[in-house]
């Protein structure tokens, strides 16, 4: 079997937090020789404070603004994959900026597994309540609709090997049509 084409363009990668967005963006980036950013730890690099001081010290809203506008500056880079933070989708500009600057890829996971996999992580600021259960599904109520509306892609993380859900994932992105592929000299 002949190896497979690399595909074009950029790779944006929405979802809940824990559903494997940072893990699976690295991987792959380095299947497609891509460039890899979160854009949580983007944020932190030009603040120079972990998300969470964020929220503590200017609050949601003040981290969502922040949040927009560095989607807004990495999504005009080219040949990268860019894994957003879970609430980017919120605001609707930033949802028009990733469909309208690459492939969008909606990585989907359980409540069971969001919480499996969040449950010790203190820097994840929503979570840091009572019932964080409670929390995941409220989110996932939320903001379902809204991933599925910006994604070209849905992918279930549920209990997969991030080495085969990549392998399917690049056989999936290999079949979509030429539209999101870059006009050649752009």
């Amino acid at each position: 079997m002949p190896a497979m084409e690399k595909p074009a363009g950029n790779f944006f990668l929405v979802g809940l937090m824990g559903a494997g967005k940072t893990t699976v963006g690295r991987a792959l980036a380095r299947r497609t020789d891509k460039t890899f950013y979160d854009s949580d730890h983007e944020i932190e690099a030009r603040t120079g404070v972990r998300v969470a001081t964020i929220f503590d010290i200017e609050g949601e809203l003040r981290f969502r603004d922040r949040e927009t506008s560095v989607i807004a500056d990495l999504a005009r880079l080219d040949n990268i994959v860019l894994a957003t933070g879970g609430g980017a989708v919120i605001r609707p500009q930033n949802r028009a900026c990733l469909a309208a600057h690459g492939t969008v890829i909606y990585l989907r996971a359980t409540i069971d597994d969001l919480l499996a996999r969040t449950l010790h992580d203190k820097n994840r600021p929503l979570l840091q309540i009572a019932d964080p259960r409670a929390k995941l599904e409220n989110l996932f109520q939320e903001r379902d609709p809204l991933y599925r509306e910006v994604a070209d892609i849905v992918v279930d993380t549920t209990q997969q090997n991030v080495s085969l859900l990549v392998a399917r994932l690049m056989e999936q992105l290999a079949g979509l049509p030429p539209k999101y592929r870059p006009a050649q000299g752009s």
